[in-house]
């Protein structure tokens, strides 16, 4: 195997491998099963092709989508590499004019989809043919949890033992050609069910690290349509861009937005003519089109190097499904950005999408699908959608998420390069204190519980909370906060090192010795990322009114707001919500709700009077005083004000 740096810049034009490459080649050359799992963009096709070229016979690729198959036969022919595929875009006679070639041996690679291995005829081709590798692309698609399940898929383990073999390579353990197995996302469980369902005897298993540390990961919370609207331009810019959304009209809106300031904008989805995707998917990949809107479906096979963002219009149905779909920018090395832009509503969309169309399984009968097994995938894609929401609503680290998810042994934070790393900062009084209470309820349960009875605990959540904690001089210290708030304060604690999480299914919390001095006030500077808030749809239907009690506004008497007071109250809250969004951090950061309501009840005048608010210390009127003062002073004047 010596002059392989040879062979690479002959056939490929390489003068050197990317990481990770050569150990692969090398590993496929070896006649040793092979599971290679690599990021997309990493360049693992080339763990195929140079092998194919140097090795007796033909390399069999087995490959989900016409689009990958016909760009990587068309790249490959180019360089003068005979490859040919089959598949239900091509024609009678294109077909036997393939199967004619790979008949003669005049084929290096031969191509084909997971469906052909249904066909007694494509079998009967199998056994005369001699195999050097049999190669799964995409093969997490054998797994249930991979986040593309084909059951074509298999077919394969049995399908490759039908093959001719073109040599016995020594070390093999098998009759049959060597499998190489490649996939760009698959978590640890996928890896073992790829392992288990393709039959891989002894593999070499590849994991290449799965960062891709110049696209910079963001997730931006936004109150609805209107708002995705208002950032889309910013984010695409005059970029090349991809834009995914989870359906075909939202595919059309997102496309809309851009084209009215003028972008060169396509769209992609199942709803239109074959025709068009294609014309659409060359358009972009020739360059001659700057953005893409479109389903997921779109992307798998495009190499263009120069992508520099990726805007999820809506949330991806898996971590894996995003992971693909982010990794199609920033090939070239270069800088580029990935955003999600985070509606909790639209998970209502996806799991609309993952109830509909369920009764049937892709190649296979409607009534040979058994209920049961329906059931059963929706709950896995569940599942994963469960996953995908929690990177969404996630405070720590979202690069060292995506990589802990994958089982990727490189994880760490921070990272420096996403979102909520650029939001690390040295928080305030309040925010500590805050911080403190989260510490200290961890402390007092015995740092025997996890984050949900934590937060629970703290909020002053009694049901199902075990009898223990309820006694605790911490229950319901954040009373007035919501536990999911505080669960993403949690979150955020342990990306600053405060807390730690046990690496076993029930996940429970304990400080670390830096945790615990800031517990205990020996540490004042705490650098932490401040979860950014997520803006909810306002709820309609009549208002409560708000008491006012001596718990929640200090020493002050009882008192019920007046319909002019809960206007200035909502004055209040849109002015913090605007400022929140300004210094990217959560608005009761700024002012807890409680003391907006103290605010209004009082209705101070004045700096000093502001001062005697609870909840109102000398930092907070510096910083926010005067524009608290306008906002009362405007909401008061105002007929809606009183």
């Amino acid at each position: 195997m010596d002059g392989l740096i040879e062979s690479l810049q002959q056939h490929f034009g390489h003068a050197s491998f990317r990481t990770g490459q050569e150990a692969l080649v090398r590993a496929v050359m070896d006649g040793r099963d092979v599971l290679a799992v690599m990021p997309t963009g990493s360049g693992k096709s080339l763990g195929f092709q140079l092998p194919a070229v140097l090795l007796p016979g033909t390399t069999l690729v087995v490959s989900p989508l016409i689009s990958l198959m016909k760009d990587q036969v068309d790249e490959l022919n180019r360089r003068g590499i005979r490859a040919a595929s089959i598949h239900s875009g091509l024609g009678q006679d294109e077909r036997g004019r393939a199967v004619a070639a790979v008949r003669d041996g005049q084929v290096r690679l031969f191509y084909v989809s997971p469906e052909r291995f249904a066909s007694d005829a494509f079998l009967r081709l199998l056994r005369d043919l001699p195999v050097s590798r049999f190669v799964v692309d995409e093969a997490h698609c054998v797994s249930e949890w991979g986040h593309d399940f084909r059951p074509d898929y298999r077919r394969l383990r049995d399908a490759a033992k039908e093959c001719g073999r073109a040599s016995v390579a020594q070390g093999s353990v098998t009759t049959r050609p060597p499998i190489a197995a490649f996939t760009a996302t698959a978590t640890p469980e996928v890896r073992d069910d790829i392992v288990g369902l393709l039959g891989l005897a002894d593999p070499r298993v590849i994991v290449a690290g799965f960062d891709r540390p110049n696209i910079v990961l963001r997730v931006r919370p936004v109150a609805g349509d209107d708002e995705k609207h208002r950032l889309l331009p910013g984010l695409v810019g005059d970029r090349r861009a991809l834009v995914y959304a989870a359906t075909r009209r939202n595919t059309e809106l997102a496309a809309d937005v851009l084209r009215s300031t003028g972008a060169a904008v396509a769209t992609y989805h199942g709803g239109l003519p074959d025709a068009e995707r294609t014309r659409v998917q060359d358009r972009f990949a020739s360059g001659d089109l700057r953005v893409v809107c479109a389903t997921n479906a779109f992307g798998m096979g495009i190499d263009r190097p120069d992508i520099e963002a990726v805007v999820h219009y809506d949330i991806p149905g898996s971590i894996e499904a995003y992971y693909q779909e982010i990794g199609r920018a920033g090939r070239d090395g270069r800088a580029a950005a990935a955003t999600l832009l985070w509606h909790y509503a639209d998970v209502k969309t996806r799991e609309f999408l993952i109830e509909r169309g369920r009764d049937e399984i892709p190649g296979r009968p409607a009534a040979a699908v058994d209920p049961d097994e329906v059931e059963r995938r929706r709950e896995l894609e569940r599942r994963k959608l469960r996953r995908m929401v929690a990177y969404a609503d996630a405070a720590g680290c979202l690069r060292a998420t995506v990589l802990r998810y994958f089982g990727d042994p490189a994880a760490h934070e921070p990272c420096g390069a996403c979102g909520n790393c650029e939001r690390r900062t040295t928080v305030d009084e309040g925010a500590r204190l805050l911080v403190r209470k989260i510490l200290s309820g961890i402390a007092r349960a015995g740092e025997r519980y996890g984050r949900r009875k934590i937060a629970a605990m703290l909020v002053g959540q009694v049901d199902d909370l075990p009898a223990p904690l309820t006694q605790l001089s911490t229950m319901g210290i954040l009373r007035g906060e919501e536990a999911r708030t505080v669960e993403r304060w949690i979150d955020a604690a342990g990306a600053a090192g405060l807390v730690r999480s046990s690496d076993d299914q029930y996940r429970t919390l304990s400080l670390t010795s830096l945790g615990r001095d800031v517990m205990a006030g020996r540490v004042d500077e705490v650098s932490i990322a401040v979860p950014s808030s997520r803006p909810a749809p306002v709820a309609r239907g009549k208002r409560r009114r708000t008491r006012l009690t001596r718990a929640s506004i200090g020493q002050e008497p009882r008192a019920t707001l007046s319909e002019p007071a809960e206007g200035t109250v909502e004055a209040l809250r849109a002015w913090r919500l605007h400022e929140a969004r300004r210094r990217a951090i959560a608005p009761f950061v700024i002012l807890h709700d409680r003391t907006l309501v103290a605010i209004a009840a009082l209705g101070p005048r004045s700096v000093d009077e502001l001062l005697a608010v609870p909840g109102i210390g000398p930092a907070k009127a510096a910083s926010y005083g005067e524009a608290i003062l306008s906002v009362l002073a405007s909401a008061t004047s105002s007929p809606s004000g009183g």
